[in-house]
Formats: structure tokens, sequence, C-alpha cells
């Protein structure tokens, strides 16, 4: 089967930075789906494996979003059948979504929401769980609560940000304060739902300060190490921030005389250690399809990238490290095209 991964890690200008490769078909394991990749998605996490892992082995295939089908099931298989439509995020230690054909564990795919197309639907599950679970996990907050506290979303017109601005609108009662700098940027948050939009570019403590607003809970999506001292400042005592980048360092110290908790989210980290509760990603996917469905959320696509190719894939990690991209970008399956022609 087609694949696109990489045999050194490094910048996406070197020549070889994407290829194509020719792989075997995998055999699923007793837990496992074999999906027909339709639709894909790229997101940071593509990016910093690509330039900073090396391969294991020969190679590696990237990606870690997807939306296809059920072509087979492992013999312990109980939730999905050949033919259902699904959309996962995937297990960053196992063989990515840049290929024709993908195993996944059952218990971290979602049923593909129906009133999406494959690419769109491949632009919401790893932006969806991660923001599901700063909310649910991190934060320990409970749906319909949150009355009177506010939400700081730093970072907001991004993958993560997005979604997770409309899940705080939607199943909590937060005031939501997203960041965003520049005119696009600003009306992006502002139809995902924000309630406020500060500018990143200024000192973040002073921004709020002039809007009148100290959130209990601070989502550092971006560049953590530049605001976190301003963090400190503008949250309120007993509060709680969850990151998802890698600062290099930080001086957490500070943090004591308020008692703010901190907490880093990695969505993988079910999956990766097989915990014991991992089915929940199932769950939540599934929540998020119906939430989809029913309108209450919207996709986060921004950009569709074409059909898989070296060339598109390149243009897409391009767009994801330039530090300009907006929402999601997608594009078609290589499987795609096939079936079109049928």
């Amino acid at each position: 089967m087609k694949a696109i991964g990489y045999t050194n890690a490094g910048p996406i200008s070197a020549e070889d930075a994407l290829i194509e490769l020719e792989v075997p078909v995998p055999q699923p394991a007793p837990k496992d789906l074999l999906v027909e990749v339709r639709g894909i998605s790229v997101n940071p996490v593509d990016v910093k494996v690509r330039a900073n892992m090396q391969p294991d082995g020969p190679h590696r295939i990237l990606g870690f979003d997807a939306a296809g089908i059920v072509k087979e099931v492992g013999s312990e298989v109980t939730r999905f059948s050949p033919g259902d439509e699904v959309f996962y995020a995937g297990d960053i230690t196992r063989p990515g979504t840049n290929a024709e054909l993908q195993l996944v564990d059952e218990r971290i795919v979602g049923r593909k929401p129906s009133s999406l197309g494959f690419a769109e639907a491949a632009g919401m599950p790893l932006t969806a769980i991660t923001a599901w679970e700063i909310l649910f996990d991190s934060f320990r907050l409970n749906e319909g609560e949150g009355a009177g506290e506010a939400l700081l979303v730093i970072g907001g017109a991004g993958g993560v940000g997005s979604i997770l601005i409309q899940l705080a609108k939607k199943l909590t009662r937060l005031i939501v304060v997203a960041t965003a700098s520049r005119p696009e940027t600003k009306a992006w948050v502002e139809r995902m739902g924000a309630d406020h939009v500060v500018n990143h570019r200024k000192p973040l403590d002073e921004e709020m300060k002039a809007l009148g607003v100290s959130p209990r809970y601070v989502a550092a999506l971006t560049n953590t190490d530049q605001h976190f001292a301003a963090i400190t400042e503008l949250i309120k005592p007993r509060g709680h921030i969850a990151l998802i980048d890698d600062p290099k360092s930080l001086d957490v110290l500070p943090l004591k005389f308020k008692a703010i908790s901190l907490s880093w989210e990695f969505m993988f980290t079910r999956p990766m250690f097989q915990t014991e509760d991992m089915e929940v990603q199932h769950a939540l996917l599934n929540r998020v399809a119906d939430l989809l469905d029913d309108g209450t959320l919207a996709s986060t696509v921004q950009r569709h990238g074409g059909t898989m190719s070296v060339e598109n894939l390149r243009k897409a990690h391009e767009l994801q490290e330039s530090g300009t991209a907006i929402g999601k970008t997608v594009l078609d399956g290589f499987s795609t095209s096939r079936a079109a022609a049928t």
C-alpha cells in the first residue's frame, strides 16, 4: 500500500523531508480496526515529530487524525463492523494516518459525523479530544458548570483553541476570553464564540486588567514560556493552568503563593500507556459527532489541501510551521480518488 513518511528527522525544506513509501498491508491485532483512510488533517504534532524524532526503523509514517471506512476487524472487536464510517486521532506509538490503510484500537475510535465529509471529519478528532480533556479532565469541570468564572484561551485561532472555545461556550457556563493578534484571527475566534478577544502580542496581564476579567482557568496552547509570568499575575488564586506546548523551562515557584494548579494535556497518553479508561476517547468522539451533527458544534476546518501526495502534504506542513494557520488543514486520503472513480 502507499504511504508518506520520512527516513531522517529534519526541516521541511529538506528534499527528503517527506517521501512516498510502499509498505505491507498491516494485520489487525485483536482490538484493532483496519481502516481505509479517506481523509486526514495536519497538526502541530506532525511537524514536531518529523523535525525532531528519528525513526526507530527505516522510516516513520506520520499522521494523527483520520476519517475512513472499516475494512477488517480484529477478533475481539465489539464496537464496529466492516463498512462502518469512523474518525479518530490514533496513537503516537503506531504508524500514522498518512497511508492507504491504518490500524487503530477500537477503544479510541468514534463514529464519523454523518453531516461531514471524510476530509472535514478528519479535522476534528485530535483537537476535540485535547480540548475535551482540558475542560473535563484537567480543569475537572462538569457540563453546565463555570457560572461567574472565566477561561482564557491563549492561541484561540489554532485547531485546539477553535474547538475549545466552542466546547466551553456550549457545554459550560464559562466566560471565554481568547487571544488573537491579526484581524483575521480575531474574526475567527469571535466566529467560534469567544465572548472577548485580547491581543497576545501585548502583555496579557495588562490586556486582561483593561478588560476587567480575572480568569479562574487558563488554557496555554502556544508560547507558554513567553506568557507565563503574565499568566501567574492575571490568574485567580486557586486557579488552574493547562498547557499543551513544550516550553524548555518554567519557573513554577511563583504559582505557590496563589496555590495554582498546573497540568499538561497530552491526548495520546491514554492509548500510549493503554490506560484502564482509554475507551473514554471512544465515548467522547461519539459525543462530539452528535454535537457536530445537531449543529451545536461547527467544523474548525479552514483549508482543504487537495488529495494526499508528497507535494500537498509538504505544503500543509509548511503552513503549520509558519505559525499563521487558522483552524485546521485537511487533505483527502489516497483512497478517495480511487473510490470516486469506481
